[in-house]
This record gives structure tokens, sequence and C-alpha cells, in this order.
């Protein structure tokens, strides 16, 4: 593992860590920001709590393991995806900038959202990055590549070695017994 990807990743999921321990522990502080969120999403997942606090639990304990797991290293690609996907309805129920009037608290909100955004970047990037290793789907078309050419090395084995021995049952069929 690269010196960058040991220290970025703590670094990135930190955030997340202590923002879910804090929706775990005091739902209800961000429970009305997250109602019309959480509204919208229940509609689309049926199998969401029905109580928002309880949604915001779930969403704050998703943060907390998947950060842990992002900071330790351990299946980092399934936990930024993880991260990401928690990322999106927390940034839009806590940072509606575009609804506050007063214009420093919408700059506020603004740059939080844009952090945000920045941080989804982050997250997306590591759910793309194999760690050098070479990803499944290259893994699989390698493979698939290197049936194809063992075939074509078979197929013209079989046929160069096909003629002669025709050629040598030819004979041997005219020979006497």
């Amino acid at each position: 593992m690269s010196l960058l990807r040991l220290a970025g990743r703590p670094l990135l999921a930190s955030m997340f860590v202590v923002g879910g321990m804090n929706s775990v522990r005091k739902p209800e502080a961000v429970t009305p920001l997250a109602e019309p969120v959480v509204q919208a999403i229940r509609e689309r997942v049926p199998v969401l709590p029905e109580r928002t606090e309880q949604a915001v639990r779930l969403s704050g304990g998703v943060q907390v393991v998947a950060g842990v797991m992002l900071g330790l290293g351990r299946m980092p690609r399934l936990a930024s995806l993880a991260l990401a996907a928690t990322l999106v309805p927390t940034t839009l129920a806590g940072h509606r900038y575009w609804d506050v009037e007063d214009p420093g608290e919408r700059a506020q909100q603004r740059i939080n959202f844009l952090k945000n955004l920045s941080m989804l970047g982050g997250l997306l990037i590591e759910a793309d990055d194999t760690g050098a290793a070479p990803s499944l789907l290259w893994r699989g078309r390698h493979s698939a590549h290197e049936l194809q050419r063992q075939a074509a090395v078979m197929g013209r084995t079989v046929r160069a070695t096909a003629r002669p021995a025709a050629v040598a049952g030819g004979i041997r069929a005219k020979l006497p017994c």
C-alpha cells in the first residue's frame, strides 16, 4: 500500500466516523433537517425505518462502520461506496443553502455543500481505486483474451499435425500388411 493511501484513507474517513457517531448518539439534533429528505427516500425505498430518527441513526451507523473500514483499509472500495450513498442524502438534508435567506448563513451552507461534494468526489475516486491490483473486470478480460490465444494456438497445432498424420495414414493404407 502506498504512503498516500495509508495516510489519505483515515483522513477521508475521519469526518464520517465523527459525524456518524453524532448521528447515532443524538439523532434528534438533525431529525428536523432530515425529515423531508428521508420522506422522499422512504417513498422510493420502503425498507427504511418509519421514524426519521431511526433512519438518521441507521445512516450514522453505516457511516461509522464504513468509515472505520475505510480508515483501516479493509474493503475500501465497498466502504467508499457505502459512505458515498449516505453522503448524498446527508448533504441534501443538512446544507440546503438555496433555502436560506440570510446571506452569511447561505454562504456558509454553500461552503459546506461544496465541501461535501468534494468529499463525494474523493469517495468515488477511492471506490474506483484498485490499489495497483488489477480489477476483477480487467482480470476477467485478460483471462478471456488468454483463453482465446491458447485456443488459436491449439487450433493451429491441430491443423499442423493433422495434415502429416493424414498423409501418413494414406501411405500406410496403401502398404501391404
